[in-house]
């Protein structure tokens, strides 16, 4: 059976273009910096979201990790939201890798405001972790792909500063808070340390995220990358498939969007969609099943073509992308239908 597959933004695979820009990618050995479309790409990011220096990686989750290692100590506190990526899905690598503990504040719709980090913060004795690092995501997965109103970034990134504390985004899905805000990448990053944003979720691209930031953050990612085992040789061939996202592949998440609301407004109708519609923001959208009983669900859905990923037992996520076209759109409306209604 042909499946659609709803599951992430992470199954896209390249395209015939991608695959030829990959195919005639010139590559060096980057260990010594001599991979000339990796340090095309390095910098780009860091330009496009208004920083000095950039580093591509392996992986999303070794972005924000060597962001964490590059900016705290052992035993320090990183503040971060309950449902984040950081603390849900990285595998415990803060308390590994950084030695640090985090400190996850449950969040509206996952975002966090400066009042509850100011009331969160750990008083200035010797008994306490101190906190050294604040980390957003946007959009945040877990709520939804709900895009972070900048306005509220800018009241943290003023608390943060009165605190000197640094800020890290965890942007894996930025460019689609981008084309749904209609703001400048650099409006979200001028307000953080540093940035990881991923290119193979809606972008495209096969592999990869670029962390960027000041010089000396990025020199002392640089170095942590090696220890981690993220050091890489002729990588041009990905470091081209991420250019050509960069070129080709952001004004069309708006696409992804549109057909995220779409299928939203079905489930809505089917009386299954989490959220008020309005926080279907960009490519993701969430099922509640009060029942508990997804697991039986997500059979029901692969039985008749649809691939869906289950959050736990009483959530489903449908991800839009870019191998998510116009007919499979209209097949997945009516298996949702089929098995829902």
């Amino acid at each position: 059976m042909s499946y659609i597959d709803l599951r992430s933004d992470t199954v896209t695979r390249p395209t015939g273009a991608m695959r030829t820009a990959m195919y005639q990618a010139e590559v060096g050995d980057d260990v010594y910096g001599e991979d000339r479309l990796v340090n095309e790409l390095q910098e780009r990011v860091a330009n496009i979201l208004g920083k000095e220096a950039g580093l591509f990686v392996p992986s999303g989750t070794m972005s924000n990790q060597l962001a964490i290692r590059s900016q705290t100590q052992p035993g320090d506190e990183v503040i971060c939201e309950y449902s984040s990526h950081i603390f849900n899905y990285e595998g415990g690598g803060p308390a590994l890798l950084s030695g640090v503990q985090l400190h996850p504040l449950l969040a509206d719709h996952g975002i966090l405001t400066s009042e509850q980090i100011a009331r969160a913060m750990r008083p200035t004795d010797h008994h306490y972790a101190q906190t050294s690092l604040i980390t957003l995501e946007n959009t945040h997965n877990r709520a939804g792909g709900v895009v972070y109103p900048l306005p509220v970034i800018e009241d943290i990134a003023a608390y943060a500063d009165s605190q000197n504390i640094r800020m890290h985004l965890d942007g894996a899905r930025l460019m689609n808070s981008v084309i749904a805000s209609g703001l400048d990448p650099s409006a979200f990053g001028d307000h953080f340390n540093s940035v990881s944003l991923c290119l193979s979720k809606g972008l495209g691209a096969p592999v990869g995220s670029v962390l960027v930031g000041d010089a000396e953050c990025i020199n002392r990612a640089h170095r942590f990358r090696k220890m981690f085992g993220g050091g890489m040789r002729q990588i041009g061939i990905l470091a081209a498939a991420g250019l050509y996202a960069l070129d080709h592949h952001i004004e069309r998440l708006a696409d992804d969007h549109q057909r995220a609301k779409t299928l939203a407004e079905t489930c809505l109708e089917l009386g299954y969609l989490e959220n008020d519609i309005a926080w279907t923001q960009t490519n993701i959208v969430l099922l509640a099943f009060p029942d508990g009983n997804t697991a039986e669900v997500e059979l029901k859905f692969k039985q008749a073509g649809l691939l869906v990923s289950v959050v736990n037992d009483h959530r489903i996520r449908l991800v839009t992308h870019l191998d998510f076209h116009e007919e499979q759109l209209h097949r997945s409306i009516e298996i949702l239908k089929q098995v829902l209604g």
